[in-house]
């Protein structure tokens, strides 16, 4: 095909899921000449897997992204159908927003927010080479012959690179929902020396309501109070939808060990490495074969659709085990497959080929974002995208990279476990995943990111002084509490006795029974005359604060500690091979993975206590000459 020149660019970003999508107005707003490719323009913004935005972990991620200024959380907030609070029977650092999307209108609210931003270009087309020039990249080359010089290229792929389709028998070359995929792209990475894997993933069936029984289900109501995913959103949002609860039983566990021979996952058909953390159904059954049923849930994909997701029901068995697997679920017995569920496995990098900052060390000026990166997840792919495409714009501008680290919050350990440890399977994050948790909670992430974000230019002053503000009146108020006592009276006793508390005998401050387990911020206030008329959100952070007071300046304690090790850095240029001490497996994974502190080397698989101590000394040395 005969090449054309089309034009020249400062950043180009392939692919416009939610990666690319953030990685791209990242640099658009940075002042940037961006380009960004999709496929197929009606995939922008595509939720091929669930319907929604969210969740154990991932609800952390999207507060955390809207704090430096991603586009996500306002997304979610205007086309969300359905919210709900997981969690919240435990403490608040593992409460996490999850919320039923209306696929079609998120996409719709995406695309044109890409189509409206200045300095961003979108454009349809397959992205078959990328060029590099004395080794960094200098242009990308489309399907259709078009050649764009540029100066940076984020990879945000997803799962179309090489990838293949799988239920049953039946194995296509394809990307989700029935898109192409990208083959020309691959070779060309594979050239370039990146190391490659494959990963797999799938999705369950989805199923037209109006074949379903309702009545022999649980209703999943959502929250009675809502509370948003953006801290810009203004009001609550309000829900508009329900989802149900069925189980699978014996009979469908039957069917589904019946026909195992069957299954690509245990005949050898699929290949690629599948998210430990959401499993296939035949998987679970073969895993847990002593449970006597799984839960199942039923969620709407939009406000104007029929077509409704099976969460938990995921497969590559054929339709027709699928629609005697479904059969067999009490609701379900009469169920329509709207779109069967399959597999599909594709390419990704190895993500200790990249820096924190998620550029390539092979390749200046190519940075990978999302599930190219090894990781699963809407959020996990968007936080990086923005990362990718803040470091992209950042270094083309002469200035410092935005490095998020462990201490900073969920997305840090994100990309800290990737660059740093790898992934043998697509990476999900989960709250357990940090050492920080309980003040690495959503609640807070303006206060965490939002000084971060504004000192790279991703926020305005305006958002920064209402932050400030925000924890200016925690404080204040919390100051106050410690000087507020309370008379005993009846009352005061009636009340304390009612809630299991003891009761008083003279006079208590009032922040000491803000500290009481039993007692909280809102029941306080007919005995507090002095209190100040606040924002719910500044009263959220007195409870949490003076309620987990020691809990959270013990981790405050670790988080230094933490600080003092990555602020020991080591020279890009250290040559590992020659120092001395050092164990032979310590030598080849702190060269492969390049540490930029003692910190991050202490974290790295093979590396151990006495060769971080050899480092230490070799610092040591090394700072006297």
């Amino acid at each position: 095909m005969k090449e054309y020149f089309a034009g020249s660019y400062d950043i180009a970003v392939i692919g416009a899921g939610h990666a690319g999508i953030e990685a791209a107005l990242a640099a658009a707003r940075l002042g940037l000449k961006t380009l960004i490719f999709t496929i197929n323009l009606d995939a922008v913004g595509n939720m091929p897997c669930n319907p929604a935005i969210g969740g154990t972990g991932k609800g952390h991620l999207v507060r955390e992204l809207d704090a430096l200024g991603g586009e996500m959380a306002k997304a979610a907030d205007a086309c969300c159908i359905q919210y709900r609070m997981l969690n919240r029977g435990k403490g608040p650092a593992v409460h996490s927003l999850r919320a039923q999307a209306d696929r079609r209108r998120y996409q719709e609210y995406m695309k044109n927010v890409l189509e409206r931003e200045e300095n961003l270009y979108l454009k349809q087309a397959t992205v078959t080479e990328i060029f590099t020039e004395n080794g960094a990249v200098s242009g990308v080359l489309t399907h259709l012959g078009a050649r764009y010089a540029v100066r940076a290229c984020i990879i945000a792929a997803g799962t179309y690179l090489d990838s293949t389709v799988i239920t049953g028998e039946s194995v296509l070359p394809s990307g989700p929902d029935g898109l192409r995929n990208s083959t020309e792209l691959t070779a060309c990475l594979q050239k370039m020396g990146l190391r490659l894997r494959r990963f797999k993933t799938g999705t369950p069936p989805r199923i037209n309501a109006r074949s379903v029984d309702f009545s022999k289900m649980e209703l999943q109501a959502g929250d009675e109070e809502t509370e948003a995913f953006s801290f810009s959103t203004p009001n609550a949002p309000e829900n508009r939808a329900v989802c149900y609860l069925c189980y699978t039983n014996e009979r469908t566990h039957e069917i589904i060990r019946g026909n195992l021979d069957r299954s690509p996952m245990y005949d050898g058909s699929i290949t690629g490495v599948g998210p430990r953390y959401c499993p296939s159904i035949e998987t679970k059954i073969v895993r847990f074969s002593d449970k006597p049923r799984h839960q199942l849930f039923l969620e709407p994909c939009g406000l104007d659709s029929n077509e409704m997701y099976l969460q938990g029901f995921s497969s590559s068995l054929p339709e027709d085990v699928q629609l005697a697997m479904l059969h067999s679920v009490e609701g379900l017995e009469q169920a329509e497959i709207l779109r069967p569920a399959y597999a599909i496995e594709y390419e990704c990098v190895d993500p200790t080929e990249l820096y924190a900052t998620l550029e390539c060390k092979k390749i200046p000026g190519l940075y990978g974002a999302g599930q190219f990166n090894g990781s699963s997840g809407y959020e996990e792919a968007a936080v990086q995208g923005y990362v990718a495409g803040v470091n992209a714009a950042l270094k083309l501008l002469g200035r410092e990279p935005m490095i998020l680290r462990r201490c900073d919050g969920y997305i840090g350990t994100l990309i800290d476990d990737l660059v740093t440890k790898g992934t043998e399977e697509p990476y999900r994050i989960m709250t357990s995943r940090s050492e920080y948790r309980l003040l690495h909670r959503q609640d807070n992430a303006d206060e965490r990111l939002c000084p971060i974000a504004y000192a790279h230019g991703l926020i305005p002053r305006e958002r920064m002084e209402a932050v400030e503000e925000k924890y200016r009146l925690t404080a204040r108020e919390i100051r106050r509490l410690e000087g507020c006592g309370v008379a005993t009276s009846e009352e005061l006793n009636r009340f304390l006795q009612g809630r299991g508390s003891a009761p008083v005998n003279s006079s208590a401050r009032m922040i000491d029974l803000l500290r009481r387990p039993e007692l909280d911020y809102a029941c306080l206030a007919p005995f507090d005359r002095e209190r100040p008329a606040l924002p719910s959100e500044v009263c959220r952070q007195v409870e949490i604060r003076v309620k987990y007071e020691g809990y959270l300046a013990r981790q405050e304690k670790q988080i230094e500690e933490f600080a003092k090790e990555e602020a020991r850095l080591l020279p890009p240029d250290t040559d590992y091979h020659a120092i001395g001490g050092l164990r032979l497996e310590a030598r080849q994974k702190l060269s492969e993975i390049r540490p930029l502190s003692i910190g991050q080397a202490g974290r790295i698989s093979g590396v151990s206590p006495s060769d971080i101590a050899v480092l230490l000394i070799y610092l040591s040395d090394k700072n006297k000459t």
